[in-house]
Formats: C-alpha cells, structure tokens, sequence
C-alpha cells in the first residue's frame, strides 16, 4: 500500500482501492456533469446577452435560474463523485444522484417560458 496520501482524505482514506476501471468510469461520469454544469452557464450567458423577443426581467430571471442551475450542477458533480468513489471503496451499493432533478427542472422551467413568451409575442403582433 501507498504511504502519499491523496486529497480528499474523506474519500481515499476510506475502504480498499476499488479496480481502477470503475474508479475511471466515475471520473468520466464527474467530467460529464462539469460539461452539462458548462453547457447551462453558456445558455446563462446567451441568454443574458441576446436581444431576444422576451420581457426583460423574464430573460433576466431565466439567465440567473440556468447560472445557478450550473453552480448546482458544477457541486453537485463533486459531490456525486466523491460519494459513488467513496461507496465503491467500502463494497457498498452506489447512491442515486439527485442533481438530474435540478437539471431536468431547470431546463425545463427556461424553455416553457421561452416558448410560451415567444408565442405571446408573436400572437400579439
């Protein structure tokens, strides 16, 4: 056994040293989150900056709801990982992630209002 420790503690000084394909795996499951917590803070981005044919505050409220959908997403991908690595490491069975909620309402909660305001706007013109 290796006497360098690794961070977090809380994480790898627990339990036994899983195959390091699972280990892998989980890693590349973290990284997909990063990039779905990156591709909610570019759609905060756009729509912050685009002149689209939406009420203002509305656009400005779904810009923020999709930027904290992504600082959620972003901490809920650490803290997924470190719980799948930590329960394979003591031969436990792996926790659910709720951070699928938070993007799935997200999401959906920016692009019913998009929608329906597009259609207002366009009804009324």
């Amino acid at each position: 056994m290796s006497t360098t420790r690794r961070w977090p503690g809380r994480v790898y000084d627990h339990g036994s040293e899983p195959d390091p394909r699972f280990s892998l795996a989980n890693e590349r499951t973290f990284l997909a989150w990063v990039r779905t917590g990156l591709a909610l803070l570019a759609g905060a981005a756009a729509l912050d900056a685009l002149d689209l044919p939406l009420d203002d505050t509305l656009q400005g409220l779904l810009a923020a709801l999709l930027a904290i959908a992504s600082l959620l997403t972003a901490a809920a991908a650490w803290w997924g990982w470190a719980r799948v690595e930590r329960a394979m490491r003591a031969e436990e069975p792996l926790p659910g992630n709720p951070a699928m909620v938070v993007v799935a309402v997200s999401v959906a909660v920016a692009s019913v209002a998009i929608g329906v305001s597009s259609l207002m706007r366009g009804a009324g013109s």
